[in-house]
Order: structure tokens, then sequence, then C-alpha cells
């Protein structure tokens, strides 16, 4: 069954089809119905439910404003993310994403793909070009994409898997920054705490199998046959660049909370 979609994801799925393989994916919301994370499994977040008030001021503004960023949002990718500092912290990632150009990407992260699922986190991802300009300081923060694509943990659900083949060989040597700003893990009920980095996943061994096969379940698809799929772009992958996926030295970057001295105040 397939899931309905509103008039601004008719237009973006129509606009991307009309793009000749523009990108080769679909609508973030035209896909199969998937199994999700319920909310029961996640608890609920702590809040009143929506007053008619509330609904009706929503109605209205979908109707009048413009929502254009999230119009443009075209790719849906699901996948793993681990703490930067902890790889025993891991992580389901649905990302749904806007393909700017073909060297930039940026995404906003959600832990499931239904209208409650919790916005926990950002990434935004370059080409092999573009990392290569960044400066060497800067290069630990981003991780390679290269076996999350090869190895099948990386898929579009809902699409043709010919067309999904497509659309991942053009992220097999892309690199990516991840900030999550829910530590999802820790604390369902509310965004407790900083944002920290997260980081791919890059040899077998490393992400439970058990978050394999539960993702799989949810979404009605194999891991197994996505990465057998996906032979020919792990022979053709280039070499992950020097400076990607700090954390390899031991040492990981990760953000923590210390007082500064507020500059520039104004009044109060």
């Amino acid at each position: 069954m397939a899931l309905p979609l509103s008039n601004r994801n008719r237009r973006g799925f129509m606009g991307l089809l009309g793009s000749a393989v523009a990108f080769a994916t679909c609508s973030c919301g035209a896909g199969q119905a998937l199994a999700q994370q319920t909310t029961e499994s996640r608890g609920a977040i702590p809040g009143r439910g929506k007053s008619e008030k509330s609904k009706m001021l929503g109605m209205g503004a979908d109707v009048l404003q413009s929502h254009a960023p999230i119009d443009a949002i075209n790719m849906y990718l699901n996948g793993f993310h681990f703490y930067a500092d902890d790889m025993g912290r891991q992580v389901e990632a649905h990302h749904y994403c806007h393909h700017i150009n073909e060297d930039f990407f940026q995404c906003v992260i959600y832990d499931g793909n239904k209208w409650d699922s919790r916005l926990i986190g950002i990434e935004y991802i370059v080409s092999e070009k573009l990392f290569k300009t960044l400066p060497d300081e800067e290069k630990p923060l981003w991780h390679s994409h290269r076996h999350e694509t090869t190895s099948g943990e990386l898929v579009m659900p809902g699409i043709p898997m010919p067309v999904e083949h497509t659309a991942i060989a053009l992220l097999v040597n892309t690199y990516g920054k991840t900030w999550h700003t829910w530590q999802i893990d820790r604390n369902s009920a509310l965004p407790i705490g900083i944002p920290q980095l997260m980081m791919g996943f890059t040899q077998d061994g490393q992400l439970s199998p058990e978050m394999i096969q539960s993702r799989d379940r949810e979404l009605d698809i194999s891991t197994a046959k996505e990465r057998k799929n996906r032979e020919d772009l792990a022979k053709s992958a280039g070499l992950v660049q020097p400076g990607a996926d700090g954390w390899q030295s031991g040492q990981a970057p990760q953000l923590v909370l210390s007082n500064v001295p507020l500059k520039n105040r104004r009044g109060g």
C-alpha cells in the first residue's frame, strides 16, 4: 500500500520525475508503506495534546506559508551512525536530504519515518573533490561513505533496486559531517545535553548484527541482497582520502560543554 502524498510531496515527486534521472531518487514521502519505530517503543514526548486552536493555526500556515526548504527534500536514506568517541553507542538514522548540486547534499535526520518521528540531527555530504579542499584540521570531523554504501548498510527504502544502485553509486566516494542534536539512545523523551559528532562504520564487524536485523525487518529489505547488488561498486570504489574518519587514530574529536566569558553583552 502506498503512503498518501501531501500536496507539497506531490509537487516534489512530480518535479523529480520530470528531471530525467536528476538524481534517480524518489520524493521523501513517495515510498511504499514502511514499518517504523513506534511511539510506544521509544516513549511519548511529554506535553499536552494539540488543541483545536493549534490545529487550525497549523492548517492555515500549511496553506499560506512557503515551505521551500522542506519541499526541496528529494532523497530518503536509511543508515547507521555511532558517537565519534564511543563505537558502542550505535543509532539508526533516517536521512531526508536535498541534493543541492553535484558536490553537496544537506540532510535532516530523524529517528524514524513517521509524521511524529523525532528530529535528532543533521548531516552535510560533500564530494571527494570538495573534501580535498577542506583544511587538514577540519577533515577528521568527516566520515567516509565507502563502506556504508558498498556493504548495503546505507539504503534508499521504497524505490526499485536498479534505481537505488544508480543513486548509491553517486555517494560511494562522498564524505559526511554529522551532528546529532538529540541523544536518542539515552534520552528519548527530550533532547537532553549538547550536540554530538557522529561517525560512520568503515568495515564489517563494527555495526551490531542485531541493529541490521531489526532495520531489515522494519523496512522489509535485505542488507545481504543490497550488498550483493553493489559488488561492482565495491570493486570500483576509490581509496578513502587521508584525514577522514578521525576516530581511527584512537583519539576522537567530540564536543564538550564549558563555560566561557560572554562577549559584547548589551542591556541587562
